[in-house]
């Protein structure tokens, strides 16, 4: 815990707690890697009112990755399904997503972490020039600080996701594609919103023993002195 933590923090929390502006989007953005894993005897068909069971053994298939964005104003999630994260990865989801969604949004706030592929420099290696330096400028990046994953609402949504759909054997990255999609879409017609309650003032009550820490000066008995 240090000063650079406390600053990162703040910053995301200021964004979350922000009104919604018409011409400004908030986005927040994570990566989960997923195993691929497939069954070595086929599963029994489930019957009715029963618990669907596993063989012990499995084969493993490799691993993929879901990339996720999630809209804090509009209570919306885009997904994609990927074979690794690279910065061409990260560059690509990034354009479609802006492209698709937000090309009439003159500003975007994205909350991620700070990765060494989620830099401006990624768009510019992968991308067109004129379509690096339009995303570049459109996106204003908000990073959370080291080990806080838990300032990041694209998190909330991964919980979801594993509970629900990637707890389960998923053999493919065809079929994981497939099930993270119908995941998505159904979370988005039931229009399942994530709402943000802890700020800056909760921060500074509830973490009083960090600011304390990284400045003393912030203890009761020296602000007295």
């Amino acid at each position: 815990m240090d000063g650079e933590y406390l600053a990162k923090m703040e910053d995301v929390l200021c964004l979350y707690s922000q009104p919604v502006q018409v011409d400004r989007a908030r986005l927040c953005f994570d990566e989960r890697p997923c195993q691929l894993l497939d069954d070595v005897v086929a599963p029994l068909l489930v019957k009715p009112g029963r618990a669907a069971k596993e063989d012990n053994e499995y084969v493993r298939q490799g691993t993929a990755v879901v990339l996720l964005a999630y809209d804090l104003d509009r209570g919306i999630r885009y997904t994609q399904t990927r074979k690794q994260r690279t910065k061409a990865d990260y560059a690509q989801f990034m354009h479609q997503i802006v492209t698709t969604y937000y090309a009439d949004v003159d500003y975007i706030d994205l909350v991620q972490d700070n990765l060494n592929t989620h830099k401006y420099g990624s768009f510019y290696e992968h991308l067109l020039v004129a379509e690096a330096r339009s995303l570049s400028r459109k996106l204003v990046f908000h990073y959370t600080p080291k080990h806080g994953s838990w300032l990041n609402v694209a998190e909330i949504e991964f919980s979801a996701l594993a509970r629900q759909c990637l707890h389960r054997r998923i053999g493919s990255l065809d079929e994981l594609a497939r099930q993270v999609e119908l995941w998505t879409n159904e979370r988005n017609e039931q229009a399942v919103r994530v709402h943000w309650s802890f700020t800056v003032v909760t921060a500074e009550t509830k973490l009083k023993r960090w600011y304390e820490q990284v400045n003393p000066a912030n203890k009761p008995d020296s602000c007295n002195n």
